[in-house]
């Protein structure tokens, strides 16, 4: 399904989060969209392309947990620190970046701690891949 290409300084949210979060990206996959660097699937680094969400709210991160259980189970969220295991998915069908799928709007990430990151805002809206 065809979306809108991200870009550097697109805004992200994660599902367990409960602030926005920016992606970044590096010129290495040499394509500008909007005079910003182009994104594609494996931009999806923690810390480097993802940066935390303010506060996790999952039970399956064990900082959460602990904290958690250290208040006698009311939920203590504890500050976000992405695991990103997988590239985002599925990825533009017919653009390449750096020989991998250019990443749209439409792509999800996944947290190993149960969150979905999702494309609020790709950072650009003119090219559509």
């Amino acid at each position: 399904m065809a979306g809108n290409l991200v870009c550097s300084g697109a805004q992200l949210m994660c599902s367990f989060g409960m602030a926005p979060s920016v992606l970044t990206v590096t010129p290495q996959n040499k394509t500008l969209c909007g005079g910003m660097p182009a994104a594609n699937i494996l931009d999806m680094k923690p810390m480097a392309n993802i940066m935390p969400f303010g506060m996790c709210s999952s039970m399956a991160n064990p900082t959460v947990a602990a904290a958690t259980a250290a208040a006698l189970g009311v939920l203590t969220p504890m500050p976000c620190v992405p695991v990103i295991p997988a590239p985002w998915a599925p990825g533009s069908a017919t653009v390449l970046l750096g020989n991998m799928p250019a990443l749209n709007s439409n792509c999800k990430l996944t947290c190993a701690y149960g969150g979905v990151i999702q494309i609020v805002s790709p950072g650009q809206i003119q090219t559509t891949v």
